[in-house]
């Protein structure tokens, strides 16, 4: 079989995405998606978040309620923008918390859809990233970056 570009990106317009393993259908979220949520309460102040998401290797952290529900999504321009209002002379964000700056949005999807509905989701909704379930359980995250790594990695693969 040969690699042919099926599909292509572009910012802010529909998604299309190359059929992977045509045989085989189309290309499952829990197939590209990185396992594990990144979470964060919803009292975490502003730099300690900034600090674990810089720890961890990733660009928004999850804020779950006490059953494990997803309650809010804060991203690393959200914390930059908050950040970067700090004076030198101010050390902290006074009595800022994550709470008060965090999208209360979260946008999911589950882990048996298509990679295709994942990325549609994405540019309709302007997010990055989006929290994978299974169920009602958070198992992971899908972003933009994981899908154009997947699709460069199927057309790149030497037949």
């Amino acid at each position: 079989m040969v690699n042919s570009l099926l599909g292509f990106f572009l910012k802010r317009k529909k998604l299309l995405v190359p059929t992977v393993n045509e045989g085989s259908g189309k290309m499952k979220v829990k197939e590209a998606m990185n396992l594990g949520v990144i979470t964060i309460s919803a009292d975490t102040r502003p730099l300690e978040a900034f600090e674990k998401m810089y720890k961890e290797g990733v660009r928004r952290l999850f804020v779950m309620n006490e059953p494990g529900k997803p309650e809010g999504v804060i991203s690393y321009s959200d914390l930059v923008g908050v950040l970067g209002s700090i004076r030198p002379t101010n050390k902290g964000t006074g009595s800022l918390e994550i709470r008060d700056i965090m999208s209360d949005n979260v946008m999911t999807i589950d882990a048996d859809d298509e990679i295709e509905d994942a990325a549609n989701l994405m540019l309709r909704a302007d997010v990055s990233g989006l929290l994978v379930l299974d169920g009602e359980k958070p198992v992971g995250v899908i972003t933009k970056t994981d899908i154009c790594r997947m699709v460069a990695a199927e057309l790149l693969v030497p037949v």
